[in-house]
Formats: C-alpha cells, sequence, structure tokens
C-alpha cells in the first residue's frame, strides 16, 4: 500500500496535488491455491505496482507567456476503487503468501480431524489464541508419528489465505512433537500399541534349539556383521549358514527385511534366525522400529535372535523377538554351542550314566538277595501248596459229582413233564376232538338244511309260475321304448317312433306305423 501526500493549500499555485490511492499487487489469472482440501501454490516473487495517482484534466495548467499567471483551479477528489471479494482476498493472499513463506509455530493441537484423501485438520493453540492448520496427504504420509489431539509440536511451513471461505490458515509443510523428537514419540506409541496387542508377551517367547540343523541370518551382505556371524559360528559348532539378504536402513528396509524373514522361515531345515545389524544412530537403526518387521518376526515359525546395534541400542525388534543379543557376535554363541564342550559334556553324562548304572545293578542284586533269604527254597513251598491244594480239590471232585447226579434226575423229571406236554400229542388230541365235533355239528345241521332245501324249491317253484318270461313263453311279448322304459297304453307312443319288443327268446326293434285304440 503506498500513500501519497500532495502539498498543502498554502502550496504555489499552479501545483497540481497528489491524490492519496491504495494499490494491491495483482496476482496471475489462475485458480487461487491454499483452499482446504487442494495443496496450496507458493504465489511467485511480488513486484511493487506503482501508485495509482489521479488528477483531473484541469489540475494541469499550460502556462501561457503572453498572459500572466492565473490561479490554479482546486483539485477534485479521485474516484475511490472498487475491488471484488475474489480480488480483494486474491490480493490479501499473494501479499500474506510471499511475507510470510517459511515459519515456524508451536502451540498444542486442537480439533484433529483426518479427511477421506488423508488431509489432516487441526488448529495450533495456545493461552490467547489460534491458528488453523492443513497438512495435506503427501506430507502427513511421510510423518513417523502418529499426530494426537492435544500434543505439543512445532509446525513449519507458510501462511495463506482459503479464499473460497476467506479464511486464514496456515499450510504445514514439515511437523514434529517438542520435546523428545518425532522418533522417540513414535518409538514409545508403536512400541505400547504392540505391547497391547501381546506380541511383548513373554509366554509366546520359544526356547532356542540345542544345535540347530541351519542357522539363518537376516543383514546386509556387505560389512562386518555376518563376516562376525560366520566366523564365531564356525569356531564354536561347524553348522550351515543361509543368509538371506537385506538392506539394513533407509527407505524401503522395512519391507525388504520382512520379506527377507518370510524367505527364511518357509526353509522347512531352518531352525533359529539372528536378525542383525551394526551399531548406529537411531536413524539409522529406524528400519528395526517399524511395524512390518514387528509382525514379520510375531509371526515366524522359528525362534528369532535379535542383534541390532550395541548392548545399548533397543529397537521394537529386541521386543518382539524370541531372545535379545546384545551383539550380532553374542547371537551366534546363543544360536550355536561350543562342539568342543558338547562332546565333554557327553562324555562327562556318558561316565555318570555308567557309574550309576552299575551302582543301581549292584543294589538290585542286593535286594534279590535278601528276598531270596526271606522266601527260602521255593521247591518246598510249591510242594507244601500242592499238597494244600489236593484236599480242596477231591471235595470239589465229590461235591461236583453229586451235583451231576442230582442234574441227571432233575433231567429226567423235566423230560418226563415235556413229554407230557409236548405239542405233537396236544395237536393228536386236539384232531380227536375236532373230527368228534364236526360229526355232531354235521348231524345237527343236516336236517335243518333239508328243511331248508325243500322250503326253497317250493319258492322256486311258485316265482317260476309268476315269472313274466313264463308269459311270455304263451305268445305274449313287452313293448319298451329306446330308453327302456316299458310301454303300458297305446297312447304312450306316437307313429315314427322306435321301439324295441321283447319275446321269450329274443328282442326285435320297430317303428310305429300307426296307434289305435
Amino acid at each position: 500500500m503506498t500513500r501519497k501526500a500532495a502539498s498543502d493549500e498554502g502550496a504555489r499555485p499552479g501545483a497540481g496535488r497528489e491524490q492519496t490511492q491504495l494499490s494491491f499487487p495483482t496476482a496471475p489469472r489462475k485458480e487461487a491455491s491454499g483452499a482446504i482440501g487442494s495443496p496450496p501454490v507458493s504465489a511467485g516473487p511480488l513486484k511493487e505496482s506503482p501508485p495509482l495517482i489521479e488528477s483531473p484534466p484541469e489540475a494541469v495548467v499550460t502556462p501561457q507567456p503572453a498572459a500572466p499567471p492565473q490561479p490554479a483551479a482546486p483539485p477534485q477528489p479521485a474516484a475511490p476503487r472498487i475491488f471484488s471479494v475474489t480480488e480483494i482476498l486474491r490480493a490479501a493472499r499473494v501479499t500474506l503468501e510471499s511475507r510470510f513463506t517459511d515459519v515456524r509455530v508451536e502451540g498444542e493441537v486442537s480439533g484433529l480431524k483426518r479427511s477421506g484423501p488423508g488431509h489432516l485438520y487441526f488448529c495450533l493453540k495456545d493461552q490467547e489464541a489460534q491458528l488453523d492448520c492443513v497438512l495435506f496427504s503427501r506430507e502427513a504420509a511421510r510423518l513417523r508419528f502418529a499426530l494426537e489431539e492435544g500434543m505439543a509440536v512445532r509446525c513449519r511451513g507458510r501462511l495463506t489465505l482459503y479464499e473460497a471461505r476467506g479464511r486464514f490458515q496456515m499450510s504445514v509443510s514439515e511437523i514434529e512433537p517438542t520435546g523428545a523428537g518425532a522418533l522417540a514419540l513414535a518409538f514409545e506409541q508403536l512400541k505400547q500399541r504392540l505391547g497391547a496387542e501381546g506380541l511383548f508377551d513373554p509366554a509366546r517367547k520359544r526356547p532356542l534349539p540345542f544345535v540347530p540343523r541351519r542357522l539363518g541370518v537376516v543383514t546386509s551382505p556387505q560389512g562386518a556383521v555376518i563376516r562376525d556371524i560366520i566366523r564365531v559360528a564356525q569356531r564354536r559348532f561347524p553348522v550351515p549358514i543361509l543368509l538371506s539378504p537385506a538392506p539394513v536402513q533407509g527407505d524401503g528396509a522395512a519391507l525388504a527385511i520382512a520379506a527377507a524373514l518370510r524367505r527364511l522361515e518357509a526353509i522347512a531345515d531352518v531352525d533359529v534366525i539372528i536378525l542383525a545389524r551394526g551399531g548406529g544412530s537411531l536413524e539409522d537403526l529406524w528400519a528395526f522400529n517399524e511395524e512390518p518387521v514387528a509382525r514379520a518376526i510375531f509371526g515366524c515359525r522359528v525362534p528369532v535372535i535379535s542383534a541390532i546395534g550395541h548392548e545399548t541400542d533397543f529397537t521394537i525388534a529386541d521386543f518382539v523377538a524370541d531372545l535379545r543379543a546384545p551383539t550380532p557376535s553374542a547371537a551366534a554363541e546363543l544360536a550355536v554351542p561350543v562342539r568342543e564342550e558338547v562332546l565333554a559334556e557327553l562324555t562327562l553324562l556318558n561316565r555318570r550314566g555308567g557309574r550309576a548304572l552299575a551302582e543301581s545293578l549292584r543294589a538290585a542284586r542286593h535286594a534279590l538277595e535278601r528276598a531270596r533269604g526271606r522266601l527260602g527254597d521255593p521247591r518246598r513251598m510249591l510242594d507244601e501248596r500242592r499238597q494244600r491244594l489236593d484236599e480242596p480239590i477231591e471235595r470239589g471232585r465229590r461235591a461236583l459229582a453229586r451235583r451231576f447226579a442230582a442234574a441227571r434226575v432233575e433231567l429226567r423229571a423235566t423230560e418226563r413233564r415235556l413229554y407230557h406236554f409236548h405239542p405233537q400229542r396236544r395237536i393228536l388230541e386236539q384232531r380227536g376232538e375236532l373230527a368228534a365235533m364236526r360229526h355232531r355239528l354235521e348231524a345237527s345241521i343236516r336236517p335243518a338244511l333239508v328243511r331248508r332245501r325243500h322250503a326253497v324249491e317250493a319258492a322256486g317253484g311258485k316265482l317260476e309260475a309268476l315269472s313274466p318270461m313264463r308269459v311270455l313263453e304263451r305268445g305274449f311279448s313287452l313293448t319298451q321304448r329306446a330308453d327302456g322304459h316299458l310301454i303300458l297304453s297305446a297312447g304312450e307312443v306316437a307313429p315314427g317312433e322306435r321301439v324295441q319288443v321283447r319275446l321269450h327268446d329274443g328282442a326285435f326293434a320297430a317303428t310305429v306305423v300307426e296307434t289305435k285304440r
């Protein structure tokens, strides 16, 4: 904004008065950025526009050489410029962005919201004021910690104006917590979340095999770590070692480490896996603090030894692993025993076992001798037992014979009773009784049947005498309509009607030609 003032009313005659005028830089003719939901676009360098000065034509006085000077006419006030809402907001946004292109603001997060595309909207506030902020999805995806309500943070970005609503806001490009730092906060947040899910539960920690069939190692193929592990393992107990190479720091290292762990656990004879890396800063070790690595260790079918950094370095992988080693060399010592010590221990155990077995045999032999002395001669004891058994056997034989004799007597009595009630005998008796009853029944029924037969024959003779067929045999006939109705009168038929005439030996059809009465 430029302000120029003209000379006051006591200036010399003929001098023009400059008018005061507001001037805003003109933004390029394109859609304004910085709106909520779209990434803001930084405005280019601004050029100071010259002030707009307008003077009425009559304020300019052309000197006349021949005429005496005349007093100048009083200047007329310039008409104020009228801005549209879009123009004034765009000019204010460009001015604001050119002045505050890179600012850092500390405050407390309030009103945190996440949109569908992944943008974060929140307010930074202190005890007296608050500032609207937006963190677009591309910057939010790079955050190493989870932004939470009430967190004290330091934001870096630029101030802008959301023209669609005329709202002043800050477009954040970087954000970090105040105090512990972003990595430390992300470490604690992930540690608490995974711990709540049970990934650090000591009950799920698995013991290491005594001598693994094959030792798997996940680390970088370059560097001293893999050489130290091979050297220590081969010195202690030569076992096959299988390396699954993976980058141990940088972008994408966490996913590569998780994939390397899954490749090793798919091999059947890999009994234990060492996850190793040399020392470094928290940033260098950060790949082992990411969730994909922790999930891969938790889901691994074989025990995992973590050997990351130095003894004072702790990562999320250390908490999830079945065993933590302070260094990669110590991990190899934990995974593989010393062969000489194993052989010496086996020799010692063999000697102890032999001595214990000999002592057990001597004790058993002594116990056997003592038992034999208490029992005496077993043959004599057997003779006594046989003699004692002879008498009960004889008594049992006599009792058994008596029982057999009584059973035979009972059997004969039962046979006699069964013969008396034998079904064949009963059937013969019943057949005799049935024949006698049939004879008596026939003798009592036969006279009644004769009487009935005579009565039926008499009734049949009477019916035969009254039968219409007998009448027909004497030359009479029956005349019926076509529907079978018997015609009893000549008035029941009409000339031309078809009738049926029935005789004693058959029937024939006829047509009525004439009726007479």
